[in-house]
């Protein structure tokens, strides 16, 4: 393991121990980009401190629609989440593109509740490799029938459940 590896590693490591001694959410690694999931819970304003210059919401997690600057944002080394905003969130300068070494993966969960057409949002590119790692429901999960994807992010319909993954090559 290079030395750069190895202290990326360490300011990991050593980030999520003080998170969670402050009580904030613990960075998870999604590939090879750690992501932290803030949330909005009754509606009410939350705050989630990070160790970067900004955030990029990466996976919404809640019904309710994150909109930069309106139901999150980031101000003074915290992402904030308000009425209903709940998502996972990167840093926003350390974007798939720092790891050009081969392809990058982010994992996604999109849920068809009740047989409905569910939206799943996140950037994607003309070339990235959309593929469901697990199905998680008894339904139908067909390519460009019970799921797809767009630009923008992964639909799912008619009661199919899955994690997902996004292959970005380079």
């Amino acid at each position: 393991m290079s030395a750069v590896a190895k202290a990326l590693l360490t300011a990991i490591a050593g980030f999520a121990v003080g998170a969670l001694s402050a009580g904030v959410p613990p960075v998870h690694a999604q590939g090879a980009r750690p992501t932290v999931y803030c949330a909005s819970n009754d509606n009410r304003f939350a705050r989630c401190q990070v160790p970067w210059r900004d955030a990029q919401l990466m996976q919404q997690m809640s019904q309710t629609r994150c909109v930069r600057d309106q139901t999150w944002g980031f101000d003074r080394g915290s992402i904030w989440v308000d009425r209903g905003c709940r998502g996972q969130f990167a840093d926003a300068r350390g974007g798939w593109g720092d790891h050009p070494r081969g392809p990058q993966v982010l994992r996604i969960r999109c849920e068809s509740s009740g047989g409905n057409y569910r939206f799943c949002p996140v950037g994607l590119r003309r070339d990235d490799v959309v593929r469901i790692d697990r199905q998680l429901s008894s339904a139908r999960c067909r390519q460009d029938d019970g799921w797809g994807w767009r630009p923008d992010g992964i639909w799912v319909n008619r009661g199919c459940r899955a994690d997902f993954i996004v292959e970005r090559r380079y």
